[in-house]
């Protein structure tokens, strides 16, 4: 790296170096004795902070204050990122932007690499091995050592790619797409719920099933039939997913096309799981017009659009 007014010319052109106002949103560190801190960590050893979480890994900030001579760092401070070890069984690819506060400007100088890096087991640190030099750092006159020229503030922003993503697919054009459910001699139904297990609802990448409750979901609608389109109970949905469904539900008029059609137009999730009717049709009605000649009922669903959207 090459001096320049308040930056440095990097020599490697994926790796950025300004001044700017927007502080790390990742972590943050004050150190309060930069002096203490120098005389305990020599040129070979680095300061690690306490574990700080990013893109669901955890990791630690490092710094040498006196430079990694190790890694060619010597006359500069030196700053990287360790992946904590429990955290790495795969690789992680992650983004990296260092900063040291300078109070002269109120402002950080960061510097960054362009370049995704990789983080795993074999190779858990990445970093700079000269973010600035160690004569301009030190020097008060500067900015970044301040207050009794002994604190100083460094922080990191990790990002973590890809981290929450989500998938959303549209299907139109469901016309065609209808379930049948019989159920036979109706009045003599004697459960409080019948559910179509048997019939596998599959649209829009979930299975579905109907919740049928022939006296009512409760008392309070004893005179009527309850219908409620409901996610499979197998079926898996993360906090967060959605599925928007419009379909059409009908009671079947067995003798002609007078059917008794309610419309759905809903989000389903884990906070809604089930949409429908405690009062679909009044069973006095019911038995008036839509048992067939075998006292069966006849139940149809209709998907006209299903939008998922799951997460990762």
């Amino acid at each position: 790296m090459l001096k320049t007014e308040k930056s440095w010319v990097v020599l490697d052109s994926t790796i950025t170096s300004k001044f700017g106002h927007r502080p790390p949103s990742t972590y943050y560190m004050k150190i309060q004795s930069l002096s203490q801190l120098k005389t305990l960590f020599s040129g070979t050893d680095g300061y690690k902070s306490r574990t700080f979480s990013s893109g669901k890994y955890n990791w630690k900030l490092v710094v040498y204050p006196k430079g990694n001579e190790k890694d060619n760092g010597t006359g500069f401070v030196s700053m990287y990122v360790e992946l904590d070890s429990e955290s790495a069984s795969s690789t992680i690819l992650a983004y990296l932007t260092f900063f040291i506060y300078n109070k002269k400007e109120n402002k950080y100088f960061t510097i960054q690499d362009d370049e995704e890096k990789q983080f795993n087991a074999l190779r858990p640190v990445h970093g700079f091995p000269q973010v600035l030099p160690l004569d301009t750092f030190n020097d008060p006159k500067n900015g970044y050592v301040f207050d009794g020229d002994d604190q100083c503030e460094f922080g990191v922003d990790v990002m973590v790619p890809l981290t929450n993503w989500e998938v959303v697919s549209n299907t139109q054009e469901y016309s065609n797409i209808k379930f049948y459910w019989t159920l036979e001699k109706f009045s003599e139904l004697k459960e409080h719920c019948y559910v179509s297990n048997k019939n596998k609802i599959l649209v829009g990448g979930r299975n579905w099933m109907l919740k049928l409750y022939p006296k009512g979901l409760n008392t309070t609608y004893s005179a009527w039939l309850s219908l409620f389109l409901h996610i499979a109970d197998d079926e898996t949905v993360k906090t967060g997913e959605e599925t928007y469904v419009q379909c059409d539900m009908r009671i079947l008029d067995p003798f002609g096309c007078d059917h008794l059609t309610k419309k759905i137009n809903q989000r389903f999730g884990n906070s809604i799981p089930t949409w429908g009717w405690h009062k679909f049709v009044s069973l006095a009605n019911l038995e008036k017009a839509y048992l067939d000649k075998q006292g069966s009922l006849e139940v149809e669903i209709q998907f006209k659009v299903v939008s998922s959207t799951k997460y990762s």
